[in-house]
């Protein structure tokens, strides 16, 4: 239903004309779509190759810190066992309130995105013809478009989510899902450490670590279509640099202490 409101442009696009609105309207609704795993790769690979290469540089810097020290092997595996089962805990729990916390970032945009259809009509109509206007659509064409789009409010809701914002809701996992493929990442980077020392205790930590590190790089920017081997590469770098740092820094304080 149209009221007085619904014919004041200016008041709805706050001065803007409907192709800025709807420049804005697609920003907004691309960063409430947006996430730490992306858009391309399934949340719950995405969530478990994250957590597996976490949990594997975090273990390493750990075990660095131990082997300095000079405990057994034996303790070391303990403290690592422990330290293992809390870090998991905290990556599902933290992925799946995350994938959480951005459903309900969407659903407020739809809801708004929803009052307008219902308050703003004529401007929700711009708008729409706006973008397919952009698209190709022009004379009777476009309209014919227009009035068959505005016939149902369902169906408007779900093409001006679809084209103005960016988003699809039917894409999105449930966080539950995205918190255990998380905690499933996470205790095979773990196990694989933990493996690694067992077997090799001098430098099974450096072997594994680095493995499953090159393993989650590779397997996410596979599904990302992104370089598989710039991923590797860069992600070893990093987590080189960051053990590296940790080993140096340790040697030297040894040396003058």
């Amino acid at each position: 239903m149209t009221n007085t409101q619904d014919n004041s442009s200016p008041a709805h696009f706050k001065g803007k004309g409907a192709l800025d609105h709807v420049a804005e309207a697609k920003a907004r609704g691309i960063i409430a779509s947006t996430e730490i795993h992306g858009t391309e790769i399934p949340g719950h690979l995405s969530a478990a190759a994250d957590a597996a290469k976490e949990t594997s540089l975090a273990m390493l810097i750990l075990w660095i810190v131990l082997y300095h020290v000079q405990l057994p092997t034996a303790q070391i595996l303990f403290v690592l066992s422990i330290f293992g089962l809390g870090w998991v805990i905290w990556k599902g729990g933290r992925s799946a309130w995350l994938a959480w916390s951005r459903l309900e970032r969407m659903h407020r945009v739809v809801s708004q995105e929803q009052f307008e259809i219902q308050h703003h009509r004529q401007q929700e109509r711009d708008e729409l013809k706006e973008l397919y206007a952009s698209k190709g659509f022009e004379g009777k064409l476009l309209e014919d478009v227009m009035d068959v789009l505005m016939a149902d409010d369902e169906r408007l809701l779900r093409v001006m989510v679809e084209e103005e914002l960016c988003l699809n809701l039917e894409s999105h996992e449930h966080p539950l899902k995205q918190g255990l493929g998380a905690v499933l990442g996470a205790l095979a980077g773990a196990f694989f450490c933990w493996m690694g020392i067992l077997i090799f205790p001098a430098y099974g930590a450096w072997i594994a670590g680095l493995i499953v590190i090159a393993s989650g790089a590779g397997v996410a920017a596979y599904f990302e279509d992104n370089r598989v081997i710039s991923a590797i590469v860069w992600n070893l770098g990093l987590a080189a640099l960051a053990t590296g740092t940790v080993y140096f820094l340790l040697d030297y304080l040894r040396g003058i202490s």
